[in-house]
């Protein structure tokens, strides 16, 4: 990644500063809570995307969600977790970006999310925008202006 201006940086287009969708950790929408359990607890991750077959962008799921949906009044529900789908439970009012969107608004969604997720015109899942991103942009653009 190359360092940019600042006024630059904030203008060029998000697709050089994103994580790759396949390098990226998620679940389908059919998968059970249990799937999607283990996934977050291997990767460390509190919260990944959902997508449907044809890798469309349908919303995020998160270990705080999980935990909700079989969480009963005497004791956790863990045998709910085979039964019920990522889609019952995932959030799908999600900011999301697109491919062309500045890194302008991807900083101004970054305020309020660790990752925001990134689609192609049509709604395909194609990566994600993250603060550390724009972090590691911002200190190599103030470590230049120190020199």
């Amino acid at each position: 990644m190359i360092s940019l201006r600042a006024e630059e940086l904030l203008d060029t287009t998000i697709h050089s500063l994103i994580i790759p969708g396949d390098k990226v950790a998620h679940v389908n929408v059919k998968n059970n809570l249990e799937h999607a359990l283990l996934v977050l607890t291997k990767t460390g991750y509190t919260a990944i995307p959902v997508l449907d077959s044809a890798f469309k962008l349908c919303g995020l799921i998160g270990t705080n969600m999980i935990m909700d949906s079989i969480l009963g009044l005497e004791r956790i529900e863990f045998e709910k977790l085979e039964e019920i789908k990522v889609e019952e439970v995932m959030n799908s009012e999600i900011p999301r970006l697109k491919l062309t969107d500045s890194a302008s608004k991807a900083l101004d969604l970054s305020i309020d999310h660790p990752f925001i997720c990134v689609e192609n015109e049509e709604g395909t899942f194609e990566g994600i925008f993250t603060r550390r991103v724009i972090l590691k942009q911002l200190k190599s653009h103030m470590n230049k202006l120190n020199k």
